[in-house]
């Protein structure tokens, strides 16, 4: 009997269809639990960012996308992109038009209620913190950062100013002014191996005590983009800080400017009573 060219195609297809089903992917998912109360979007989520956290997917990599989850789950695509669009609302990943959608690096969270120099505060999360000076300069104070220091306008004032980098890479410019006759011979420290506040604080028995401080977010310029590695108009956070000391005596001018795409300022605000 003779087989018709529809029934070969037709046999082809359901071929085709089986071995895609079977086709075996690179990422390594457990069966959902499609009994349980948990939406299927929020476990497939979940196992995407155990691979995140665990390291088997890195920074840059590509996720699975949807018709990829789909098959490994048989689930509804609609299911697969909530999966992928919960992570890149929690800023864990990103979506490029026509290619897929890749890991981000995460965002370093600076807990802006606590006041921990850079390097100390880098070393807690478990990063390795470097420097690289760009400026270290004796000046003449300008006024406006005279009057955050309590010192006479063109007072003699170290102006430091440093690209830090976490794990080899630049995401902040600092840029600090103190005042000389406060801190003499300050102006001789290498900054690019010594952390700021660790010298105050051993060198010149400074205590910390509290800091006045502006955040704001804004647009990086041509230069400061150059530094941090980031396109032009990239966002910024911006941290203005005046360093107090337990006494309540200025230590320190500065301004922080850190990549808006690594780091994101977080605050615990107790609860109080509200009327």
């Amino acid at each position: 009997m003779k087989t018709s060219k529809t029934q070969h195609s037709g046999r082809r297809s359901r071929s085709s269809a089986a071995a895609e089903t079977h086709r075996p992917s690179r990422f390594l998912f457990e069966p959902l639990d499609k009994d349980s109360f948990t939406p299927m979007y929020f476990q497939i989520q979940t196992q995407l960012l155990n691979q995140i956290k665990s390291g088997q997917l890195r920074p840059g990599d590509a996720l699975p996308g949807e018709e990829e989850l789909t098959r490994i789950y048989g689930v509804s695509r609609m299911t697969s992109r909530q999966a992928l669009q919960a992570l890149t609302a929690q800023g864990l990943a990103y979506r490029q038009k026509g290619r897929g959608t890749f890991v981000l690096q995460p965002k370093v969270e600076k807990d802006i209620a606590h006041l921990l120099g850079f390097s100390a505060e880098m070393r807690t999360l478990g990063f390795k913190v470097s420097s690289r000076v760009l400026d270290k300069a004796s000046a003449s104070a300008p006024p406006e950062i005279a009057l955050r220091l309590h010192i006479e306008p063109g007072a003699a004032a170290l102006h430091l100013r440093r690209l830090r980098l976490v794990d080899a890479e630049p995401v902040a410019i600092e840029d600090v002014w103190l005042s000389q006759n406060q801190f003499p011979g300050i102006e001789k420290i290498d900054f690019g191996r010594c952390s700021l506040y660790e010298a105050l604080r051993e060198r010149y028995g400074v205590r910390i005590g509290s800091a006045d401080e502006v955040i704001e977010a804004r647009l990086a310029n041509k230069q400061e983009a150059e530094l941090l590695a980031i396109a032009p108009k990239s966002s910024l956070l911006v941290i203005s800080r005046t360093l107090l000391s337990t006494d309540g005596k200025p230590v320190e001018a500065g301004l922080s400017i850190y990549r808006g795409d690594r780091y994101r300022a977080v605050l615990r605000v107790p609860a109080t009573a509200a009327e």
